[in-house]
């Protein structure tokens, strides 16, 4: 049973964006600070679009934090939207020309037929990745929870477009300072200098890059998650919450991918006696998740980040106003959104883990849950 949920609303060009996060306990104090810090990260990385010079987020705590501290009510958090500025005037007055041609990879085509619209402006405008700003406030919530208990999360990217990392054998702490070091979140700096040629060559092609990204989440208690129901698979939860992720097409926890094709013993990581009455492990290939649960070993996810569909060079598309074939018109994005997702990445799963971590402690107060 989900324990943490939360809503958002807004649109991309819309006056703002917003989040109601419910099921939060009373006695978290709340970093405001931290949580337009994670905004910033959001907003960085190579190979973003002009948006990002326009916006300066922050999040305005409308409700549920008193005296700097939750309640327990629902929180509520409101980031404006600078760019308003420039539609505004055409926003409610109907003159905003009707976008009539999809672009391909884009919510445009399937949100137009579902919602029966013969525009697409208000399919993209909710579709758009601006939503994720929302995620970022909301999962920085939810790392300060997490923190009380000593998890932590970080990430980094490992490739972009062909060029992939080779990621040097460091502590997390260390691999995530080298990634927050470099602008594609990189931690092996020889691969983000072609990194960001790959993105150059992009950009001058008219075209869009993706790549993958990890997550670490360290600290996580043994026993998150259950086996016993579907929906209650903390593998399952985590993986749907990075999927729902504008642009984000898979994702694998731990090396998922290349156990597929070796044999049993080479995959499953042993257990050996600690000591001190409890087993370690000397591998981890399971990601931190064995039969659906946290194993006590760090959370390893990496998510798969498709090149964005708002290319400057048009694709082949349809114009639905006329059913004729034509090519589409650019809107304004970015050339490669990677490092950024990451960052939404490092929220929608301090999300799921602040929401097991309520599930298997319970406690309508920090205090509680310590106890």
């Amino acid at each position: 049973m989900t324990v943490l949920r939360f809503l958002t609303a807004g649109e991309s060009h819309g006056p703002c964006l917003t989040a109601i996060v419910d099921g939060l306990p009373a006695g978290i104090a709340v970093d405001t600070a931290s949580i337009d810090r994670e905004l910033s990260r959001r907003q960085g990385g190579y190979g973003r679009g002009k948006r990002m010079r326009i916006e300066r987020d922050h999040a305005e705590i409308l409700a549920g934090v008193i005296n700097g501290e939750t309640t327990g009510a629902p929180v509520a958090l409101r980031i404006e939207n600078r760019d308003w500025a420039n539609w505004h005037e055409h926003w409610y007055t109907g003159d905003l020309p009707p976008l009539t041609v999809p672009r391909p990879g884009h919510a445009d085509y399937a949100g137009m037929v579902k919602y029966g619209l013969n525009d697409a402006r208000p399919i993209l405008e909710r579709a758009s990745a601006r939503e994720t700003a929302s995620r970022v406030a909301v999962g920085a919530l939810a790392k300060q929870l997490l923190a009380k208990f000593g998890v932590r999360i970080w990430s980094y990217v490992k490739q972009i477009g062909p060029v992939k990392g080779q990621i040097p054998d460091l502590s997390y702490v260390k691999l995530w300072e080298l990634a927050e070091g470099s602008d594609v979140r990189c931690p092996d700096p020889i691969a983000a200098k072609k990194m960001r040629a790959a993105i150059d060559e992009a950009s001058k092609a008219g075209d869009t890059i993706g790549g993958v990204f990890v997550v670490i989440a360290d600290g996580a208690p043994v026993g998150l998650g259950s086996h016993v129901q579907w929906d209650r698979r903390l593998d399952g939860r985590l993986v749907q919450a990075l999927v729902s992720i504008p642009a984000v097409k898979g994702a694998e926890i731990g090396s998922a991918f290349d156990n597929a094709a070796k044999l049993g013993r080479e995959v499953h990581d042993e257990l050996f006696p600690d000591g001190a009455g409890s087993v370690r492990r000397v591998t981890n290939r399971a990601g931190g998740i064995e039969g659906a649960m946290s194993n006590g070993a760090p959370i390893v996810l990496r998510v798969a980040v498709k090149p964005i569909p708002s290319t400057i060079s048009p694709l082949r598309s349809v114009d639905l106003a006329t059913g004729e074939a034509t090519n589409t018109e650019y809107q304004r994005s970015d050339v490669c959104i990677v490092p950024a997702a990451a960052v939404v990445g490092e929220a929608m799963v301090a999300f799921v883990l602040a929401d097991a971590l309520l599930e298997k402690y319970g406690g309508d107060s920090v205090a509680e849950m310590k106890r």
